[in-house]
């Protein structure tokens, strides 16, 4: 059986990997993380009797611990994940992304260089690095057309600057070093043990305590919705199919507002808690000044994925949405720990709109 190593295999999108390669017998995992304020051991909780599984807490800007991690389990390859994503905590601290998203991809790619050096030709012909990022690296679009693979960067946030830097340095390290990597930029993601920062766990949160529901500016920003278990078999398909120096870009074929995507997570609340003192949920909705530097609109032409590879995603927007809300219901507890220890809903990212 083959070994992979998973960076931020606590995360929203790290642990549904984990979840994807051990659920289908795929590899032996090693899962890293520094374990930060959005990590979830619960959310690896399917994986803690697994043999074939293990969650070291490391960060990945320390060179030393992700070299020992190398030379100790050997792996076939690497599946960096391991960032930090959300939009507004980058405006409240900028730094704090450039060091992990920028340094922290510097420092694995270099331990991975040097690791690579110690194999014999074969291992290390074999060996793979999938570097993750995001569609925000582009910037945004207008009312038409797509983000492809060729459209140039132009990123309008810390977060997304950070993140394109890493793809730079992934990039670079192929094409100087020889370092095995292949790139995705994907479309917001949704899903099971997302942090409730973002804004459909934050939605669910607020709602089942009857707060309001904050959307931003005329909630007209337009984004492509992609299920993280489809995410997951996609990176999976990338890294192990891929060509070296790529990148491909995954998207959910879902473009929605977020205001219909409020209305639409409203509905499904009304049905499934017919009881609930807060209903019409729809009523709970608020508009709040906008983002700064918030981006119009994103969308993802996958075609290059669909053709080379044969991935398309398979949830459409309505199931996953009702499929996520239904697990957040059923999983309230572990949202009110969250809110009661690590983020109680807060507004973030405001500095920036009072300079």
């Amino acid at each position: 059986m083959s070994t992979i190593i998973v960076t931020g295999a606590a995360g929203f999108i790290g642990s549904a990997v984990c979840r994807y390669l051990r659920g289908r017998k795929i590899a032996r995992v090693i899962g890293v993380d520094k374990m930060t304020y959005a990590a979830s051991r619960e959310a690896l909780d399917d994986l803690k009797n697994d043999p074939d599984f293990r969650l070291v807490e490391a960060d990945v800007c320390d060179g030393m611990a992700m070299m020992n991690i190398l030379t100790a389990e050997q792996p076939d390859g690497i599946m960096h994940l391991a960032a930090e994503t959300h939009v507004d905590r980058s405006i409240d601290r900028p730094g704090d992304f450039l060091q992990a998203n920028i340094i922290g991809t510097f420092s694995l790619l270099e331990m991975t260089r040097h690791h690579l050096a110690t194999l014999p030709e074969e291992k290390r012909d074999a060996f793979r690095f999938l570097h993750v990022s995001t569609d925000e690296v582009y910037g945004t679009l207008g009312e038409t057309g797509s983000f492809t693979e060729e459209t140039p960067y132009a990123p309008n946030s810390p977060y997304a600057a950070s993140k394109a830097a890493s793809d730079h340095l992934a990039r670079a390290w192929c094409k100087t070093f020889g370092v095995p990597v292949v790139i995705s930029n994907c479309s917001n993601n949704y899903g099971p043990y997302q942090f409730p920062e973002k804004l459909i766990p934050l939605c669910v949160t607020k709602a089942l305590n009857g707060e309001k529901l904050p959307i931003y500016g005329k909630g007209l920003n337009v984004r492509d919705w992609l299920f993280v278990e489809d995410h997951a078999e996609a990176l999976y398909l990338i890294f192990r199919q891929g060509r070296i120096g790529e990148k491909y870009n995954v998207g959910g074929a879902a473009e929605w507002r977020n205001i219909d995507l409020v209305h639409e997570f409203c509905k499904i609340l009304d049905e499934l808690l017919p009881d609930s003192p807060h209903r019409p949920h729809k009523n709970l909705i608020t508009f709040v000044a906008d983002r700064p530097g918030h981006d119009e609109r994103y969308a993802m032409d996958f075609s290059k994925l669909t053709k080379e590879l044969g991935w398309t995603p398979r949830m459409t927007l309505p199931e996953g949405l009702r499929k996520t809300v239904a697990w957040y219901l059923a999983n309230n507890a572990w949202c009110e720990t969250i809110r009661q220890r690590r983020y109680s809903g807060e507004r973030l990212g405001q500095i920036a709109a009072k300079a």
